[in-house]
């Protein structure tokens, strides 16, 4: 290793990698990482992290209309800033920004602030030509929006954008039915935009069980919002007025002041230079890996969304650490990807962990199906119709709970808690002796029948 300027040499500071990073130094190696944009990656920078945040925002245009059921004298004529709320996200970003530098910093973990690419197993190349080499070189560079490239493409934003918009457009169009969507589909609408999403089949939020994304769907319309589906663009044409005419195969043209594509994430493996190392990619451009995070090249390993495995932070992070803890820490560690845990932070929000109910009758055949739909009691004195609903997929011959499914207020709050049962493989019998703690929502965990 002293023949090399780093033991460890990581290119991309995101969640995988600056935890990567920081561990592999507490374990004595000598680590840079490279970085081209700001340290923190897409969740805390443009991602998970402002996004939350907006959806909090969002959030208040129901709260302060239900304030008045529970005697708060809230005015009719109140006032959102979108100004106001966008800039205090983004003074929160950069205050995450430069919480990941001194973290990085008091490990003695070199921040290098350019893009590195891969010249060889051992060597990288700074964007100002320096080379530097390293025993290890970790790629962590996570993934960039996909955008479709059909006519007048250029016009459209992604979700990069979105934290940045000067005000919020009255018409938006989002294209994409996945979890960036349907989340920034809700947030719009509570901000007052008329949203219309597009996706090119008939489902949304694909991977979820199924009756608690139809209830999403049933709710989202309810709310106004519009769904076209079997829908591809055709084109985007820029009016005179600076309106957007969006053409689209099976359906009518339509106006929009702004079109918003989240169609899924590419990784950003592109000009990356790992050819030159030997670094074999699928057909999408990720990353091959084996268990221990290793590419096909020896010396260069790979964690994150840049892998393609599971695109969640918290699975980076792990990945990081796995990695860190393996090949500098002698302590060999793998990650368990069964029954990771997910949210869409949606209006409702959805969470899930475990099989799906199409999932479970397919691998265990014998499957018991328990369910709560319910009005949350703030929902029934605020007047308000929108209706939770729990479900619990059961292994039919040992009672097993392999899968939890939700929608509802704060149900990727209930859900965390509630993954620990499931990933531990506790019964249906179980979750049943269990005290109800009354009255809250997460009790119908334990009364479903």
């Amino acid at each position: 290793m002293a023949d090399y300027d780093y033991d460890l040499f990581v290119i991309g500071a995101g969640s995988g990698g600056t935890r990567a990073s920081r561990v592999a130094a507490a374990h004595g190696a000598r680590v840079a990482v490279a970085e081209e944009y700001r340290v923190g990656g897409t969740c805390v920078i443009r991602g998970c992290v402002p996004k939350k945040l907006l959806v909090y925002g969002a959030h208040f245009a129901e709260d302060l209309k239900d304030a008045r059921r529970f005697g708060w004298q809230v005015p009719s004529d109140c006032e959102f800033s979108w100004q106001t709320l966008r800039d205090n996200v983004l003074a929160e970003v950069d205050r995450l920004n430069g919480a990941y530098k001194k973290t990085l910093e008091s490990h003695n973990v070199e921040i290098i602030d350019q893009r590195a690419t891969v010249t060889g197993p051992h060597s990288v190349r700074l964007a100002d030509g320096t080379e530097k080499t390293a025993d290890k070189i970790l790629i962590a560079v996570g993934a960039h929006p996909a955008v479709p490239s059909c006519p007048g493409h250029e016009h459209g934003i992604t979700s990069n954008e979105a934290f940045h918009l000067d005000s919020i457009p009255k018409r938006v169009l989002i294209a994409g039915a996945g979890y960036i969507a349907n989340e920034f589909a809700g947030v719009f609408h509570q901000f007052g935009a008329h949203v219309t999403l597009i996706n090119r089949s008939k489902d949304i939020l694909r991977g979820y069980d199924l009756t608690i994304r139809d209830r999403l769907l049933q709710i989202s319309m309810m709310k106004g919002i519009e769904f076209r589906f079997d829908a591809t663009f055709e084109g985007i044409e820029k009016q005179a007025d600076g309106s957007l005419r969006v053409s689209m195969s099976n359906h009518a043209p339509i106006e929009v002041d702004l079109v918003m594509f989240a169609t899924g994430r590419m990784p950003n493996t592109h000009g990356l230079g790992l050819e030159k190392a030997g670094v074999e990619l699928d057909d999408h451009g990720a990353v091959k890996v084996d268990e221990d995070n290793r590419s096909t090249c020896p010396s260069i390993f790979a964690v994150g969304d840049v892998t393609n495995r599971v695109q969640l932070t918290p699975v980076a992070i792990r990945e990081g650490q796995a990695f860190a803890d393996t090949v500098f820490g002698n302590k060999p560690t793998r990650v368990d990807y069964d029954c990771i845990p997910a949210a869409v932070f949606s209006h409702p929000p959805m969470a899930g962990v475990g099989m799906t109910e199409a999932q479970a009758k397919q691998m265990l055949g014998s499957v018991r199906v328990y369910t709560s739909d319910f009005r949350p009691m703030k929902n029934v004195l605020a007047g308000r119709e929108e209706r939770a609903l729990y479900k619990m997929v059961c292994d039919g011959d040992t009672g097993r709970v392999v899968g939890l499914h939700m929608i509802g207020p704060d149900v990727p709050e209930i859900l965390q808690a509630a993954a620990i049962a499931v990933k531990a493989g506790l019964t249906k019998a179980q979750f049943d002796a269990t005290v109800a703690l009354h009255p809250t929502m997460s009790e119908e965990l334990v009364l479903m029948r």
